[in-house]
C-alpha cells in the first residue's frame, strides 16, 4: 500500500444534504476493535471441532490461512475506498459513485440483509452460550421447527438486544468504548489458551493433520466468508472516526489480518488440547479445550465467557454498521425518510437502531433452527455486496484515475487494478459456492428467506429515480431529485 498527499487530520463530520452529521468520537483502538470484534463472534466456539474433524488440524488451519488471504485482498479494496470516501454507509457511497443509485441500492440492501441476519443470530447465540454454564430451559413456550423455545432462555437474548440497542443509541463513543473493553477481554483469554497449549497441549493430538484432502479443505473454506463478516463495519462508521482517512483504510485491512491469526490459533490450540474422541463428544470444543489444558472446569467456563464476549462484540459492531447503512439509504430517498433521523443529542441513527433492536428482541422466540435458515440466507448476500464493491473499485480506478486517494493500494501504477480484479474473482467464486450442487449449497428454506428479502427490496427499488448518472455528484443529484418530489407531494 502507498499513500498520496492528504491532510493529516480527519475531515469535518460529513452530512447528507442539509442534515447535520455524526459526532467524530472513535479513535484508532476503538475503530480497530469494531472491525475485529465484528468478525470474531461466537461461531469459533461451537464450530472449531467440525473444522478440525472435516479437514484435520493443519488442513483446517490452512483453510483459514488461504481464506484469510482471500479476504485480505477484498479488505485491501475496501481500505482504499474508505480512505477516499470516508462517509457513513460504506458500500452505498462506493457503488453510487461507480455504478449509480440502483446498483448502490442492490449492494447496500444485500449487506444490510447480511448484517441483520447476524444480529438476529447473536440474540440466539447468547442464551445458547450462557446455557453451557447455567440452565436456562425453564417455562416451555412452544416448539418451532423442532426447536424448543423456553421463556427464560428467550428473555436472556431479548433483554441483551434491548441493552445493545440502548448502548448504540447513547452514542458511538460509549458503544466504541464498550467494544474496546470486551475485545481486549476476549483476546486476554485467547492468550491464556495459547499459553495453555504450549504448556499442556499434546502434539500427538494434531493427528490426523489432514482429512479428506481437497474435500475436507473446501468444507472449511466455504465457512470463511461468514467468519470474516464485519471488517466492513469500519467503512460504515467512517464519518464517526477521528483519524486521517488513510489511517482508517489501514485499520480496515489490519483488522482482517488479526481475525485470521485468531482463527488459525484457535484451530491449533484446540487441536493440541483434544483428540478425535474428545472433539466428537464436545458441544463447545473451544471451552472444553481450555478446561482440558488447565485441568479445571473454571477455565472452560472462562472460555465460554470469551465466547459471550465475542457475541457481544459482533452484535454491537454489526448493529452499528447496519444502522449507518439504513441511515444512508434513507437520506438518499431509497428507504423511508424516518429511518434517516439522527438523535438530536447523541447524533446516532436512532430509528434505524430501534428497528434492528426490535428484530433482535423477537428473534429468540423463533428458536435456533429457523434462525439458522435466516443466517444461511444472509451469507450469499454479504459476498454479493463484496463482489459489487470490487467491481466498483476497478471501474473507479479506470474512470477516475485522478480521484483523490489518500491510501492507494498497489502503488502508483496499475497493480491496484490487478488487486481489484482479484477481489472481484474471489468474491464471484465465493458467491458461486452457495449455488445448487456446489460445496456450500443452500437448502430450500434459506433460498425462500433470500427471495423474500429481495422481494421486499424490490418495493423500494422501483421507487428510485432514474436518470442519475454515476460519478462524484451522483448522491447530491439523487437527493436533489428526491427532495423536489417530496416538495410536490
Amino acid at each position: 500500500m502507498s499513500t498520496s498527499p492528504s491532510k493529516s487530520a480527519a475531515p469535518a463530520s460529513g452530512t447528507h444534504g442539509n442534515t447535520p452529521g455524526f459526532n467524530r468520537s472513535l479513535g484508532a483502538l476503538s475503530t480497530l476493535t469494531l472491525g475485529v470484534g465484528a468478525m470474531v463472534g461466537f461461531g469459533w466456539v461451537t464450530l472449531v471441532g467440525d473444522w478440525i474433524t472435516s479437514a484435520g488440524s493443519l488442513g483446517a488451519a490452512g483453510a483459514f490461512l488461504i481464506g484469510g488471504l482471500m479476504m485480505a485482498i477484498v479488505a485491501l479494496v475496501y481500505s482504499e475506498l474508505v480512505a477516499a470516501m470516508p462517509k457513513a454507509g460504506g458500500e452505498h457511497n462506493y457503488i453510487m459513485r461507480a455504478l449509480g443509485p440502483r446498483w448502490s441500492f442492490i449492494g447496500s440492501w444485500a449487506i444490510t440483509g447480511g448484517y441483520a441476519t447476524v444480529v438476529a443470530f447473536e440474540a440466539v447465540a447468547l442464551p445458547r452460550a450462557i446455557g453451557y454454564v447455567v440452565d436456562l430451559e425453564h417455562i416451555h413456550l412452544w416448539t418451532i421447527n423442532e426447536s424448543e423455545v423456553y421463556l427464560i432462555w428467550a428473555l436472556v437474548g431479548s433483554i441483551m438486544a434491548i441493552v445493545i440497542t440502548i448502548i448504540n443509541i447513547l452514542g458511538v463513543k460509549i458503544a466504541g468504548g464498550f467494544q474496546m473493553f470486551v475485545v481486549l477481554f476476549l483476546f486476554a483469554i485467547g492468550a491464556l489458551q495459547l499459553i495453555g497449549a504450549f504448556t499442556g497441549g499434546s502434539p500427538a493430538n494434531l493427528e490426523p493433520m489432514f482429512v479428506d484432502g481437497q474435500i475436507g479443505f473446501f468444507a472449511v473454506l466455504v465457512v470463511v466468508p461468514f467468519m470474516f463478516v464485519g471488517f466492513d463495519v469500519i467503512p460504515q462508521t467512517a464519518e464517526e472516526v477521528n483519524l486521517p482517512p488513510r489511517k482508517v483504510g489501514r485499520i480496515s485491512f489490519i483488522s482482517v489480518t488479526i481475525a485470521a491469526v485468531w482463527y488459525i490459533l484457535i484451530v491449533l490450540t484446540v487441536s493440541l488440547a483434544l483428540d478425535d474422541a474428545a472433539l466428537a463428544e464436545s458441544n463447545l470444543p473451544a471451552a472444553d479445550a481450555m478446561g482440558a489444558l488447565f485441568g479445571n472446569q473454571f477455565f472452560a467456563n472462562l472460555m465460554v465467557a470469551a465466547g459471550i464476549a465475542g457475541i457481544l462484540t459482533s452484535w454491537n459492531s454489526l448493529q452499528m454498521g447496519a444502522s449507518r447503512l439504513i441511515y444512508s439509504l434513507a437520506q438518499t430517498g431509497m428507504l423511508p425518510r424516518w429511518l434517516g433521523v439522527l438523535h438530536p443529542r447523541t447524533r446516532t441513527p436512532v430509528n434505524a437502531l430501534l428497528v434492528l433492536g426490535g428484530i433482535a428482541t423477537i428473534a429468540p422466540f423463533f428458536g435456533s433452527k429457523a434462525l439458522g435458515w435466516i443466517v444461511d440466507a444472509g451469507s450469499p448476500m454479504i459476498v454479493i455486496a463484496y463482489l459489487i464493491v470490487s467491481i466498483s473499485f476497478v471501474i473507479l480506478r479506470r474512470r477516475e484515475p485522478n480521484m483523490e486517494r489518500p491510501l492507494r493500494i498497489g502503488g502508483s501504477g496499475n497493480f491496484g487494478i490487478v488487486i481489484g480484479v482479484a477481489s472481484a474473482l474471489i468474491t464471484a467464486f465465493l458467491t458461486a459456492l452457495y449455488l445448487p450442487f456446489m460445496p456450500a449449497q443452500l437448502g430450500i428454506e434459506p433460498w425462500v428467506v433470500f427471495g423474500l428479502w429481495w422481494l421486499a427490496g424490490l418495493i423500494f427499488f422501483v421507487g428510485i429515480p432514474g436518470g442519475v448518472k454515476p460519478g462524484p455528484d451522483a448522491e447530491e443529484e439523487l437527493i436533489r431529485i428526491v427532495e423536489a418530489k417530496r416538495r410536490k407531494q
